[in-house]
């Protein structure tokens, strides 16, 4: 069995990721869902959209790139909050 190859592009790392995050922060604001289960949802949302719009004559590649997609809102939105806190707190080291 081959593997498909598997190219990442402008829509994967300009449009998917943030396309994601943007979803998952309207489902997270109007369904109040619990913070340990954002990041499932985000998942879910990288892998419907990898395998039913970016990648849908390939299933292997489709689960492979919704699983980047999901991971990679997560972790963008998780670096983008540090960076605001940071920012908001004057840039002092949190207090552990």
């Amino acid at each position: 069995m081959d593997f498909p190859t598997v190219h990442t592009n402008f829509w994967d790392a300009v449009i998917a990721v943030p396309v994601v995050m943007v979803i998952t922060q309207i489902i997270k604001s109007f369904f109040k869902i619990p913070k340990k289960y954002v990041p499932t949802v985000a998942l879910i949302i990288g892998l419907l959209i990898s395998i039913f719009i970016s990648h849908r004559h390939h299933l292997f590649a489709g689960i492979f790139m919704g699983w980047f997609y999901g991971y990679a809102a997560v972790g963008s939105y998780a670096s983008l909050k540090t960076l605001f806190i940071t920012y908001r707190n004057g840039n002092r080291p949190s207090e552990t």
